[in-house]
């Protein structure tokens, strides 16, 4: 982000690659270069004005969550490949049929089955719409990842935030339509799970961190704003020099714009960042408090979430924090694992969807939450579970779709879907037709073709809207 100082590009470049500043240099900036067109229309009445996606990096248990399968118990020891048809696994090395270390119990006036694992997201069970039928083309993180965020497998498309933010605009100039709220590791696949691919630049993820500052350079060097205002300027008149000399030219010209939307956010972000005027018993909520400190990182991230939705961020994407350099990725030790990530997560995400309840923005904010994969029903060695493409679960809330709802089936043992089937691709499009937008016509023309989220495929599930 522009400091005031007199840097060139290449050199701003440079002061900004640490770590998240170089992603915020073109996408933190974004929506100015799009400014001179008004905001996008949706092509029907949207049920959701904004999506947080809670990204559950690693791929969490669906039958250590909430796709209940008593059979596991009963057949808890036994080969698996004496009961049913066990697919290549990505380590090849499966154990036995392993029952969840957790109870599972109705929750709410639904009825609907959550583990033990999750006591606090149980408590909201009524306004989550749970789909135990979700499936992958992919049993690896890195492309598992990117079909998760892109409907490719290969790295390179659009994500589907920049997806969003290019179909219908920032709700706010001060901040880019698509923001990635990053407590922890980047997740396997980097940056490009975030990616603008052949969209324009400025709708890739802009990476904040729940950390001071959030972004690099974000606040101004010189003494006053007048100094730093006077610095802008002659940026600005030696810029349109340049652009004048050289004719139309989208690169000076974005430049221009980005100089400006930099300003403008170095007022806006650290004003958003700063919790301090929560209560204490908001911070208490959220986990603030917490002795576990990823508890803590989390619940950070999804407190700044719902001030972004209030501020008008069109897309929010928060990553897990590291919990002992691992992911939702038990390939060993499942029951201390899952713990961890579930003691991290819980409690903050939980509090979100009350306090998005609470101030009436549930309505018409949606909120998606899942990983790339589950897992196997059976072990992977003796302690651990590997990766499971073939059946999963995912959950929304809020946003247009219906609550205390369960949608499609697993087998008895959790390991493929049975009923009511979908790919990434369904649940984009849905995603979309919320949003207001008809995902066959948000398209792009690239390498020859229109190009979309959804590619050729996708339904809007129709069954889950409220």
């Amino acid at each position: 982000m522009w400091n005031g100082s007199f840097l060139s590009r290449r050199e701003m470049l440079g002061r900004c690659a640490n770590g998240f500043g170089a992603v915020a240099l073109t996408a933190l900036l974004a929506e100015e270069a799009r400014s001179s067109s008004a905001t996008p229309a949706p092509h029907f009445p949207a049920r959701a004005r904004n999506i947080i996606f809670l990204y559950m990096d690693g791929g969490p248990s669906q039958v250590d969550t909430f796709d209940y399968k008593p059979l596991l118990r009963k057949y808890h020891g036994r080969d698996p490949h004496t009961i049913f048809k066990v697919e290549p696994t990505q380590f090849n090395n499966v154990g036995r049929v392993m029952a969840s270390p957790w109870k599972f119990q109705r929750r709410g006036q639904s009825g609907l089955w959550v583990s033990d694992l999750l006591p606090h997201m149980a408590e909201c069970i009524d306004d989550l719409c749970v789909i135990r039928s979700m499936t992958s083309k992919f049993p690896e993180h890195t492309s598992a990842n990117y079909f998760l965020h892109t409907g490719s497998g290969l790295q390179g498309r659009p994500s589907m935030g920049a997806w969003v933010s290019y179909g219908l605009g920032s709700l706010n100039k001060n901040l880019p339509g698509f923001i990635v709220l990053n407590g922890g590791l980047i997740p396997p696949g980097g940056l490009d799970n975030f990616n603008s691919g052949f969209l324009p630049a400025a709708y890739q993820g802009s990476v904040f961190r729940p950390a001071d500052p959030p972004v690099a350079n974000i606040r101004r060097q010189e003494a006053t704003d007048a100094e730093q205002r006077r610095k802008l300027d002659l940026l600005r008149r030696l810029d349109e020099g340049v652009a004048a000399r050289a004719g139309h030219d989208d690169a000076i010209e974005s430049a221009i714009a980005n100089y400006e939307t930099a300003y403008r956010m170095q007022t806006a972000v650290p004003e958003l960042m700063d919790i301090k005027g929560e209560s204490a018993a908001t911070k208490k909520m959220y986990g603030l408090d917490a002795a576990y400190a990823p508890t803590r990182i989390f619940g950070t991230e999804c407190l700044i979430a719902r001030r972004l939705i209030e501020r008008g961020a069109r897309f929010i994407e928060l990553t897990c924090p590291q919990v002992g350099g691992d992911r939702w990725d038990q390939h060993s030790n499942l029951r201390e694992g899952h713990e961890n990530n579930a003691r991290a997560v819980d409690r903050p995400i939980s509090a979100l969807l009350k306090d998005l309840k609470k101030r009436g923005m549930l309505n018409d904010t949606l909120v998606l939450w899942g990983g790339e994969f589950g897992r196997t029903p059976f072990a992977q060695g003796g302690d651990g579970r590997d990766h499971d493409p073939f059946g999963f679960t995912m959950w929304m809330a809020g946003g247009g779709v219906k609550g205390g709802f369960a949608y499609g089936e697993t087998d008895e043992f959790g390991y493929k879907a049975v009923a009511n089937k979908l790919e990434m691709h369904d649940l984009h499009a849905t995603l979309l037709h919320l949003l207001g937008v008809d995902h066959k016509r948000l398209t792009v023309r690239f390498g020859g073709r229109d190009m979309r989220l959804t590619d050729v495929h996708g339904e809007v599930v129709k069954d889950v809207l409220a």
